[in-house]
């Protein structure tokens, strides 16, 4: 009972640290968690201080895999910005319809999807919210319903970071992250068909969902087919894909009214935005003084009634459509490209001393093995992880096509260095905190606690495995971290308790994906980009309510699979 208290204390203090009454920063709170992980294995768990240094050193360069590949994300995202490719999507997805629910759908779902596939880490809300607001809904509402849609395809978000990196200290073979992720998927498909309803109800009446709820449903499943199916053979672009062919699909069923109602939502909106004319005042007066610090070539400041040409659509996509291109090219065996870029054939090698043996494989694959002396191995597939490519080299082919100036170049990457300061610091606190959680064997925190749990709820802790990996991505901000720090715990327990590990494992990583509806920090970062002030209580109490029928939809499913 001892070793179990002290095992979970530290995660205890980490969830009260973030979530309490103005909350510890996570680039605060998990370097200090990690600091008492360390003083317990020192002190209570008797743990090797040698084998405590390999894991710190282990866990600071692990985080290099998750940061470059954020930092490729938002350089791709500034590049959009600045270039003017973001406004002429924006104007083009404005224009396709004036009904609100398709709108909706088609921004806020499928447009979303697309995004937080190919680059996640808060670009969803960052870009599909404020489009929603310049058309004149609610930045409140906007809030709510951009948190509640982004759920179902952060799984394979950010290529599919939140699965094969969230797990990648569980020693999962291919074949089993596999299965894990195909029946992720079949628990987000068919949870889809409840929470894009749910959401577009913070923003219009039942009445309004029920009557144009064809559009809804294609919508829905011309993201879900998609990725679901991909899922099947892949766990990295799932929902990058699955979103484009969404939003392709979802636009074309608007463009012919195709389960649309015919009623002239224009009244509806004047009526419903009347009474909330001060709150979008102060919400343009605060993009307009965000938009005057940006140094924003002159074409990304057209008027949203110009009409967007053919062309001006292809060129403003193409970054995208490259992204996918690339993705699909170099994670597809059958092509070859794939097993080019994770050749493990040692090209060199060196003796770094007590550090340990570091070598350079033919993929450019940096592996540093025997840390300090123990078993203890890092590696960084420099060319495969989706930082290199295809993010920075989209965006080098990207600058010429777009015209770029030198000085928007470099903003782009100075901003894409600031940003990515404090998301390092709490990634090498949280992958610190959860290699010396792992470090004991049978007697480590994580394999006490698991057993624990596993003693308490036998095999019924499948009904609430999801609501643990919600918890972490509450006090994380992340799937990726929540699968990273509770993975552990959840193996542990399948194996404890008889239950396939594939299922109990799926569980955690939707259970951290529908924690994106409560997630501090993302509720921050969405209030902060729509102008929302002091509205995080107000957020979480309605966003809780789909995370816990979310939470059920797995449950159920879970019996099924």
């Amino acid at each position: 009972m001892t070793s179990l208290f002290v095992s979970v204390t530290p995660i205890i203090i980490l969830i009260w640290m973030m979530t309490k009454k103005n909350g510890v920063p996570s680039h605060i709170a998990l370097p200090i968690t990690a600091l008492m992980v360390g003083v317990l294995q020192l002190f209570y768990f008797n743990t090797d201080i040698t084998l405590i240094n390999a894991n710190i050193v282990a866990g600071i360069l692990s985080a290099i895999t998750p940061i470059s590949i954020v930092a490729g994300a938002i350089l791709l995202n500034r590049m959009t910005y600045l270039s003017g490719a973001e406004d002429v999507i924006r104007r083009w997805l404005e224009g396709i319809s004036r009904n609100q629910v398709s709108q909706l759908m088609i921004i806020g779902w499928a447009f979303a999807f697309m995004l937080e596939g190919a680059s996640g880490f808060g670009t969803p809300a960052a870009i599909a919210a404020p489009i929603l607001v310049g058309l004149g809904f609610n930045p409140l509402k906007v809030a709510m319903l951009a948190l509640v849609m982004n759920s179902v395809p952060v799984s394979f978000g950010a290529v599919g970071t939140p699965t094969w990196f969230g797990f990648s200290n569980l020693g999962l073979d291919n074949a089993t992250l596999l299965e894990t992720g195909r029946i992720t998927a079949l628990i987000h498909f068919v949870a889809a068909f409840i929470i894009p309803p749910m959401a577009l109800r913070f923003i219009v009446s039942w009445g309004d969902i029920r009557r144009n709820y064809l559009f809804v449903l294609l919508s829905t499943l011309s993201c879900t087919v998609p990725y679901f199916l991909l899922a099947q053979v892949n766990y990295e672009f799932p929902a990058l894909v699955g979103g484009a062919i969404g939003l392709t699909l979802s636009v074309v069923f608007a463009r012919l009214n195709l389960g649309l109602t015919k009623k002239d939502p224009v009244a509806i909106r004047q009526t419903a935005v009347a009474g909330e004319a001060a709150l979008l005042a102060d919400n343009q007066a605060f993009n307009m003084a965000v938009s005057n610090t940006q140094d924003k070539p002159s074409t990304a400041s057209a008027s949203a009634d110009e009409k967007v040409t053919g062309f001006e659509i292809f060129k403003a996509m193409t970054p995208t459509i490259l992204l996918i291109a690339i993705l699909i090219i170099t994670r597809i065996k059958q092509f070859g490209i794939k097993a080019m870029l994770t050749d493990g054939t040692e090209m060199f090698s060196v003796s770094l001393g007590p550090l340990g043996e570091f070598s350079i494989s033919q993929a450019l694959i940096l592996k540093l093995s025997h840390i300090l002396g123990t078993d203890v191995t890092w590696a960084y597939k420099t060319l495969y992880v989706p930082a290199l490519i295809p993010f920075l080299l989209v965006v080098l082919i990207s600058i010429p096509l777009f015209k770029l100036r030198g000085n928007l170049v470099k903003q782009m990457f100075a901003e894409t260095g600031s940003r990515i300061k404090m998301p390092f610091i709490a990634l090498v606190g949280a992958l610190i905190m959860v290699k010396l959680m792992m470090t004991g064997g049978e007697n480590s925190p994580i394999m006490t606690t698991g057993q624990a749990f596993s003693d308490l709820m036998g095999t019924s802790w499948q009904y609430v495995a999801a609501y643990l990996g919600a918890l972490g991505a509450f006090f994380s901000g992340s799937a990726t971290v929540s699968n990273l720090t509770f993975g552990a715990i959840q193996q542990t327990i399948a194996i404890n308790v008889g239950l396939p590990q594939t299922t109990i494992l799926a569980l955690q990583s939707v259970g951290g994906a529908m924690g994106n509806m409560v997630c501090i920090n993302n509720i921050i970062a969405v209030s902060t980009i729509l102008g929302i002030a002091n509205k995080e209580g107000f957020i979480i109490k309605r966003t809780v309510v789909p995370m816990i029928m979310y939470g059920i939809v797995a449950a159920i499913m879970s019996t099924l699979v």
